[in-house]
């Protein structure tokens, strides 16, 4: 039958998501993606556009769950609890595999703003949706104030989390970065008060 799609598409965007993740959106092909998923470029096509419409697919579905994981870490005691969950989270996530797979929204606006810019727009639209999930996030826990404004915590905490996707491309282990992200969290929200 002409016209119906002879893959797993979950499990093919799935693939096609490791592709970008392994490689970076720059250095993505379309052979790399029909190679990675076992569906023709042909098929990928006609299914999904060319490679950016493909990205863009698989962005919107991995930061949608990412943005979901954020928002319930962020659901954990006080302030400086759920800034040490999100940030744990964040390690985690871009820690995981083996190699590490580090931060596919980092990687991709450092490699593709400048060829792509409905990709750049896509990375944008997350780091401005995860700084209102932070801002949401604290904003709903009342324990007293931050070292700075809402917003400005939220921005600043969205920062940071770029900046150890960095510093683990850089090869600084987990453990380094939670004390990175344990710093932070002092600085705004103040020590640990529990004995």
């Amino acid at each position: 039958m002409a016209g119906v799609r002879r893959f797993d598409e979950r499990e093919t965007l799935g693939l096609a998501l490791e592709v970008f993740g392994a490689r970076g959106y720059r250095a993505t092909s379309m052979l790399d993606l029909a190679a990675g998923t076992g569906v023709q470029r042909g098929s990928l096509y006609h299914a999904y556009g060319g490679k950016e419409q493909i990205f863009l697919r698989v962005f919107g579905d991995y930061t949608g769950v990412f943005l979901a994981g954020a928002a319930k870490a962020l659901r954990t005691g006080d302030r400086r609890s759920a800034l040490l969950a999100l940030f744990e989270y964040c390690i985690r996530s871009i820690t995981a595999g083996t190699p590490s797979r580090g931060c596919l929204s980092t990687r991709t606006v450092l490699d593709a703003s400048a060829e792509a810019p409905h990709v750049e727009t896509a990375v944008r639209s997350f780091l401005d949706d995860l700084e209102d999930v932070v801002h949401d996030g604290l904003e709903a826990i009342d324990d007293g104030d931050l070292a700075v404004d809402l917003r400005s915590a939220a921005r600043l905490v969205v920062t940071t989390t770029r900046g150890l996707a960095v510093m683990e491309r850089a090869h600084h282990g987990p453990d380094e970065l939670r004390n990175i992200a344990e710093a932070l969290v002092t600085s705004l929200a103040g020590p640990n008060r529990t004995v």
